[in-house]
């Protein structure tokens, strides 16, 4: 089904009912508009554009991996994995799921703020390390940043650090990856060993809450077994390239 009909619950909405029933700025949706985050709008009569309730619940699934630190380009990339026909329904189920993970350290910041907590002031340089390395994330608004604040003490302490903005870049890149790599594996399993059959056995009508549930249930299992593997990876690797130097 479109997102951008009205055939889901009969609801349509005008760019600016969108935006209020969203919380968010017209600028915002139009801007999400050019980055491929939101569909187009169905064109009606007199050339205006008209909004469904897929619309609604995809700008709420934007706002969650906001809030999980993810970078527009991040989102990007995962909205473009889901698949074309997802019902309002589906998105608020993948929402659930996001919102479980979800760090609270992701947090809007203004650029007056963000250089009172760095400590600095900041060039146009400085913002785009920072950016490369995951500390914070622009958006529609210029003088306004999605910060991860756990990150910055250390991304500032490696502002000055020599290391070039390509090298950054570069390693997040192979990090974001392996890491994409493993989530994507560990959410089919999620899906088809878990979910699935959860959901086909009828013990909870309410679906969505229990998605959120048992999602919450495996999040630290999983994020500990990650962190230990790649500790214990990396710690292999650089023995085996430095060990007898």
């Amino acid at each position: 089904m479109d997102v951008g009909s009205d055939a889901e619950g009969g609801a349509s909405y005008t760019v600016d009912e969108l935006a209020a029933r969203a919380g968010v700025t017209v600028r915002t949706v139009r801007f999400y508009g050019t980055r491929g985050l939101l569909p187009p709008p169905v064109i009606g009569a007199r050339r205006v554009g008209h909004y469904g309730q897929g619309h609604l619940s995809r700008l709420a699934l934007i706002e969650e991996l906001q809030r999980q630190g993810m970078t527009l380009a991040a989102i990007e990339r995962y909205l473009e994995q889901l698949p074309a026909d997802l019902s309002a329904q589906d998105l608020a189920i993948h929402r659930a799921l996001v919102a479980s993970w979800a760090p609270e350290s992701a947090e809007s910041i203004t650029r007056r703020e963000l250089e009172r907590r760095a400590g600095r002031e900041l060039t146009e340089r400085d913002v785009e390390r920072l950016a490369a390395m995951g500390v914070l994330d622009r958006t529609a608004d210029d003088d306004t940043f999605r910060l991860d604040g756990s990150l910055l003490r250390l991304g500032v302490e490696l502002l000055d650090v020599p290391i070039e903005h390509e090298t950054i870049l570069a390693s997040r890149t192979v990090l974001l990856e392996h890491a994409r790599a493993a989530a994507q594996e560990l959410s089919r399993l999620f899906r088809d060993e878990v979910w699935s059959p959860y959901r086909e056995s009828g013990e909870d009508p309410d679906h969505l809450s229990a998605m959120r549930s048992l999602s919450a249930h495996m999040q630290p299992m999983v994020v500990q077994a990650l962190l230990t593997a790649f500790q214990r990876s990396l710690s292999e690797e650089l023995r085996s390239a430095f060990g007898r130097r």
